[in-house]
């Protein structure tokens, strides 16, 4: 009930969406023939060839709006969505403009894809709000369906606070029913408690309830069966919230097979055609990597060669995937018997095992540019976390909650902690909360945007020595 609700919304807003990106695309053309802010001086175009080119930009921001992600959200309020959208027009357009390049000998105005860009921005933001508005107070064909929690306890306020923050669902909550005598007539974040599981039928009637949603403990299984029967013969709505979720460690699911409804309390995204696009990008970027940084590489491998004595590559043992362990490579940057006496310890400032020239790429990220063959061996991927060795992990699984669910991700080259600044000898638990942050919102537009920071902030990091 709930995903298919919320999933009519998304469909409307994306219709809405398209239908801007033809208003916008009409009134681009408009202003800069007919009111331009730049004068016209090749004449006034015909409106066919642009209405024609419309027909390929709807195709490409159809494409576009799904991959950014935009609706993963729907009710997002504008200050978290401001980013996405402008993703989206920057996408959009720049993917047109190379479009019209296959388009001569034709030439397309330079202003009118300008004029797009600021006016899909601004209206994909401005009418948000009003369709909020609107759709709150119709929500249609959901109007004013009143909702009956069973259990108001936690899992009970938990699915009521989940209610409110989704106002599209059309759902108003009536209150509460509880199994304690003395919490009856008394208010539970903000919601009356009408009365005892026993008294549902009355509570249907009197308070014209339309849904029911049965979220007892586990402890009060055995209550579930009462209330069912109960309920029996009512022309409700019901549902059951199973108290899973506090055992839910990964991106929790629930599915049919079969006829058998079936929850996941942790699984991967990359699934399917989400394995496939992302090994696709990895072995097209690793190839790309090599090919662009081949020269540097070489110029490292030659510097490293020259500078000390020993091998070029420094082939380390790293935790990847569900646990599996590879040979990470990188550029040797420390002395060959760095740990001959100390161990397995983790670089620190100024360390003095480090090569002159092994010092500088450590701070620059440098000795990192091999591990492009890892990404296309497929032991890494480009984007992921960043892979540990077997000696820390044991310490670190004891100590930091969930520490091991990260490797239900393939390691990266890059990550999102990294380019949030949680590198190095920075907190465990920030970046392990990045880490699993990575993996749950996981999509290839947060890996190109992952890629994109690292570019822009993810070579040089005080904490990288």
């Amino acid at each position: 009930m709930f995903q298919r609700r919320l999933q009519f919304f998304r469909s409307v807003l994306y219709l809405c969406d398209l239908f801007m990106v033809a208003a916008c695309w009409l009134a681009a053309y408009y202003v800069r023939f007919f009111a331009p802010v730049f004068p016209v001086t090749k004449g006034v175009p015909d409106l066919e060839l642009y209405l024609a080119l419309m027909a390929l930009v709807l195709v490409v921001f159809a494409v576009v709006l799904q991959a950014i992600g935009l609706y993963r959200r729907p009710w997002a309020r504008i200050t978290q969505v401001i980013w996405p959208v402008f993703q989206v027009a920057t996408l959009g357009v720049t993917i047109a403009i190379a479009i019209t390049w296959f388009l001569k000998p034709y030439d397309f105005s330079r202003l009118v894809f300008v004029h797009f860009f600021v006016f899909i921005i601004v209206a994909m933001l401005a009418y948000r709000p009003l369709l909020r508005n609107i759709w709150s107070r119709l929500a249609p064909g959901y109007a004013n369906e009143r909702v009956l929690i069973v259990g108001v306890e936690d899992l009970g306020r938990l699915v009521a606070g989940k209610i409110r923050k989704q106002p599209v669902l059309g759902l108003t909550l009536a209150g509460f029913l509880t199994c304690t005598p003395s919490k009856v007539g008394s208010e539970v974040d903000g919601l009356p408690v009408l009365g005892m599981y026993s008294e549902i039928q009355q509570a249907i009637a009197k308070h014209q309830i339309h849904v029911v949603i049965v979220a007892l403990p586990l402890s009060a299984h055995d209550r579930i069966v009462q209330v069912m029967n109960d309920v029996a013969e009512e022309m409700v709505d019901v549902q059951v919230v199973p108290d899973l979720y506090r055992y839910i460690s990964l991106r929790g699911t629930v599915e049919e097979f079969d006829g058998l409804p079936i929850i996941g309390l942790r699984s991967t995204p990359l699934e399917g055609w989400n394995r496939v696009l992302k090994r696709t990008v990895d072995i097209l970027g690793s190839l790309m990597g090599i090919v662009l940084l081949g020269p540097l590489m070489l110029a490292l491998a030659l510097g490293v060669k020259l500078s000390s004595p020993g091998p070029v590559l420094y082939r380390q043992k790293r935790m990847g995937l569900d646990g599996r362990l590879f040979d990470m490579l990188k550029f040797r940057s420390m002395r060959v018997d760095a740990e001959d006496d100390c161990g397995p310890v983790w670089a620190c400032q100024d360390d003095p095992r480090r090569t002159k020239l092994g010092a500088f790429m450590r701070r620059t990220s440098l000795d990192e540019l091999p591990q492009f063959f890892n990404a296309l061996k497929g032991d890494m991927s480009l984007v992921g976390p960043r892979p540990e060795r077997p000696e820390f992990i044991s310490d670190f699984k004891s100590k930091v909650p969930r520490y091991m669910l990260r490797h239900k991700m393939k390691a990266g080259i890059t990550g999102w902690a990294q380019i949030n600044g949680w590198r190095g000898n920075t907190s465990l638990e920030r970046r392990i909360e990045h880490d699993l942050y990575y993996i749950e919102n996981w999509s290839l537009a947060l890996d190109f945007k992952i890629m994109a920071l690292t570019l822009v902030r993810g070579f040089v990091n005080p904490h990288a020595y």
